[in-house]
């Protein structure tokens, strides 16, 4: 994915994305630590780390990887037990310039973390209970986050109303639609403001 192909998926909104691939959308149980309004977008880079609780070990080899941008992603299987991160190795996250988490697990320090400032968060649990090993080496592997397969290197999108998850591939197939559909979306607000019907707008049949 080239700075260019990127920059043009900043504007696109995880609605949208969904409205055209539905598959690329991650279990909307995986919500933001802060309200709708308050949450930092996510975007960025995939690294990614396949745990088993209450193992975090590729917690810590991924952080070791990340770069300013990338996004740390937590296959944890869903288990709530346990949590991965807390805010000490959220916030080097955020020292470094990460785009965010997402935890497909339970995550803990939940206050400090949400106040980081550009950090975006997302998590299935909130469980104070920490981790108890560090054996763990599955690191930028192929995993699974809400459903989705996500590899090292794809392009996770995150907003208040979700998350998407794109491949490269489908990154190149889907962005002109995803484009034409914000567009479309821009025309219709001016229609209406401009006090056109809804039936002219969206083609509604009219009634008998």
């Amino acid at each position: 994915m080239t700075p260019e192909l990127l920059d043009r998926w900043r504007a696109i909104p995880v609605p949208v994305i969904v409205d055209h691939a539905p598959e690329c959308q991650i279990d909307i149980a995986l919500r933001p630590l802060r309200p709708a309004g308050q949450n930092p977008a996510l975007f960025g880079r995939a690294v990614t780390a396949r745990c088993a609780p209450p193992d975090f070990g590729p917690v810590l080899r991924a952080i070791g990887l990340i770069q300013p941008g990338e996004v740390l992603v937590i296959d944890a299987a869903g288990e709530a037990g346990w949590a991965m991160i807390g805010d000490v190795l959220g916030g080097h996250l955020h020292r470094i310039g990460a785009a965010g988490i997402v935890c497909d697990g339970a995550v803990r320090d939940t206050g400090n973390l949400a106040g980081m400032e550009g950090l975006a968060v997302y998590v299935r649990h909130i469980n104070p209970r920490g981790p108890k090993a560090a054996a763990g080496t599955e690191v930028n592997g192929p995993v699974t986050i809400g459903g989705r397969a996500v590899s090292a290197g794809d392009l996770i999108i995150g907003d208040d109303d979700g998350l998407a998850a794109l491949t490269p591939l489908e990154a190149h197939a889907l962005i002109d639609r995803c484009e034409a559909k914000v567009a479309l979306e821009v025309e219709w607000v001016r229609r209406l403001a401009a006090g056109e019907t809804l039936d002219a707008i969206f083609g509604l049949q009219s009634l008998p």
